[in-house]
């Protein structure tokens, strides 16, 4: 699952490009409805045509609301940037654009909205022009441009191609075993408490965990979890999520928190950061300015720290030490933005290196800057363990080349983590040797246990969409999954032979899972089969079967093996078929060959019956047609 947002300027039609993608409409307040104008975050979904579940998170596009719309920007995978067609590039559209530079992200297309209300052609052309001579220079600069019409649906189809395209490459989310959820909503619900939502990072919850509400200290426990209005048991990384706590109020939780587990993350009020002007900045950033940090869901003012500068100029890049006024939950490697208070405008942005330094630092201390210089490069160690994060899974060969290091120095270091556990190879886990072969596949272990957990997960909900199929077919497994087929292969390897998974020819099902008929169904499975056992060579129809317990029973019962079909209108009971075969081939072997008309009078049957029943012999490698008759084949 994936969760995109969208960014523009107020009135482009980002909420309607919502509701034609999910027919959804996510504005929720009434004052958002009166003024046609989203004030606070929206939440909608839907499901790309190749069965991926995508959220999205449509911001406000105002001046006076863009404080919300960067609490909503910091969890997505993708943005579609929506510029009107009648307007153009405007003052948002280049702010949030910043915004999106600022914290990196990559992925993306633009949505040119509005195209019905323009009948010239090259007036479109031109403001596509100014649309692509914004991007240069931002993370978005390739980014493909679509025309659409939110009204008459105009190009709705191949923006979610392109999206689809888009979101296909995106990996699976890091799963670090130390989930977190930035608290977007709090809201309650009568008979249920209280719920808060959020994007899910860096780890997994599952029903029944404890959980602790950063910075307050709160404790509760996961009572119920949701995500697109479905009931799950377990969340994954990069999944828009509801959880529902039991022991909290909702008065004793504020937005821009956290949800994690006990004791895995401390609150600070302290961080150290590279950070980078805007160029187009109204002033320098001099030591001791008053901000407001904007980092996960939190909205907090701090005073600027600047080390080893007097000020930074608009475009220039170096290092802060921010103090908050309230203490937030940040993690190395987080991406922040900075605005101005008053007037309000945003100045920049950049990367968390260090989430809790021990003390305030020293201006102009050269350690000082050494020591964050060497943290922004990180240790061998974390650059491979970035590397193997940035793909999930891959090769030692491809991940030693993307960390780009020295290769005595990257082959020390992936021995290192091998031998600690950090990273394993899924296709050798029983073995106890951690081999440094090239060919060989590496991944974390916290990336590999949540894989296993989204299998289980994908084939749980086929069982809830398809309880009368025995199983999942392998292939539709794997492209849900979309991973090599090698970790696929090795991961239901895993699963089977733990038996969480058991495997019935090319379908995959839970190792608990049975089809299970209720009682209606039951009574008119025992009508049907009392009609087989009434004339066991003259059977019901395909057809006759389907009408009278349905299609899903019927498919459900040749699954199971208590019916055969032997052709598109012939089906037998399974014992009736094996005594029929053994009746023909003794029959054949005291005679020679048998035809149709023989097998018609043998069994006094019709010739429809008879001749379903040969081809399938023949299908099966049994007979082989000589003329009209039939022999035993070999």
């Amino acid at each position: 699952m994936h969760v995109i947002g969208t960014a523009g300027h107020v009135d482009h039609g980002k909420s309607a490009l919502v509701q034609a993608l999910t027919g959804v409409h996510p504005d929720r307040l009434k004052e958002e409805r009166e003024r046609e104008m989203t004030i606070d975050l929206g939440f909608a979904w839907f499901t790309m045509p190749g069965e991926d579940d995508v959220g999205i998170v449509d911001v406000p596009g105002h001046r006076d609301f863009i404080e919300n719309m960067l609490a909503g920007v910091g969890g997505i995978d993708a943005v579609i940037l929506v510029v009107a067609a009648d307007e153009g590039v405007m003052p948002q559209t280049r702010e949030h654009l910043a915004i999106l530079d600022l914290l990196q992200v990559q992925s993306g297309l633009v949505a040119l909205t509005k195209i019905d209300l323009i009948d010239d052609m090259e007036w479109l052309d031109l403001v596509e022009s100014d649309v692509r001579n914004a991007l240069i220079g931002t993370s978005l600069e390739n980014v493909n441009i679509y025309r659409v019409s939110s009204k008459t649906k105009e190009g709705i189809d191949a923006l979610v191609s392109g999206l689809e395209s888009l979101l296909s490459e995106y990996p699976l989310h890091a799963d670090l075993g130390k989930p977190r959820l930035p608290i977007d909503r709090i809201f309650s619900i009568s008979g249920f408490g209280t719920v808060v939502t959020g994007t899910l990072q860096n780890g997994s919850f599952k029903i029944g965990d404890e959980v602790e509400i950063l910075p307050s200290g709160v404790k509760g426990r996961i009572r119920g979890l949701q995500n697109h209005q479905r009931k799950v048991d377990i969340v994954f990384p990069g999944s828009r999520t509801a959880i529902n706590i039991s022991g909290v109020d909702v008065n004793q939780i504020a937005r821009g928190e956290v949800v994690a587990k006990p004791s895995t993350y401390k609150s600070t009020r302290l961080l150290d950061v590279s950070f980078r002007l805007l160029t187009d900045a109204s002033q320098p950033i001099k030591h001791d300015h008053g901000v407001k940090l904007f980092i996960g869901a939190s909205e907090t003012p701090a005073r600027v720290r600047l080390l080893g500068a007097e000020n930074l100029n608009p475009g220039e890049e170096g290092w802060l030490q921010l103090e908050t006024d309230q203490p937030i939950v940040a993690v190395r490697g987080d991406r922040f933005i900075l605005r101005r208070p008053s007037p309000g405008e945003t100045i920049g942005g950049g990367m968390v290196v260090d989430a809790l330094p021990k003390r305030r630092h020293k201006r102009f201390a050269k350690p000082v800057i050494d020591k964050l210089n060497a943290l922004a490069q990180g240790s061998p160690e974390e650059i491979l363990l970035q590397a193997v994060l940035e793909v999930g899974a891959g090769t030692i060969g491809d991940i030693l080349a993307r960390a780009n290091l020295n290769q005595e120095t990257a082959k020390q270091a992936l021995s290192q983590l091998l031998q600690n556990g950090e990273l394993i190879d899924p296709e050798k886990r029983r073995e106890k040797s951690a081999a440094l072969v090239k060919d060989n596949l590496a991944t974390t272990l916290a990336y590999w246990e949540t894989l296993l957990l989204q299998i289980m997960d994908e084939v749980s909900h086929f069982h809830q969409v398809n309880p009368l199929k025995q199983g999942m077919p392998r292939e539709a497994l794997r492209s849900r999954t979309k991973i090599s087929l090698r970790l696929f292969n090795a991961a239901i390897d895993e699963l089977l032979a733990c038996q969480k998974l058991a495997e019935i020819g090319v379908n995959l099902k839970s190792a608990d899972f049975s089809v299970k008929f209720n009682a209606q169904q039951q009574a008119a499975i025992d009508g049907l089969l009392a009609k087989f056992k009434s004339n066991p060579y003259l059977t019901p129809s395909v057809k006759d079967c389907q009408n009278e317990v349905g299609e899903l029973v019927y498919s459900a019962l040749v699954d199971q093996e208590a019916l055969v079909q032997v052709s598109p209108e012939v089906v037998f009971l399974p014992e009736t078929y094996i005594n029929m075969v053994e009746d023909i081939k003794n029959l054949i072997q005291s005679k020679g060959s048998i035809s149709a008309a023989g097998v018609r009078d043998h069994f006094n049957t019709s010739r429809k019956y008879a001749l379903a029943l040969l081809e399938n012999m023949d299908a099966q490698g049994i007979t082989v047609r000589r003329g009209d008759e039939r022999q035993l084949k070999g």
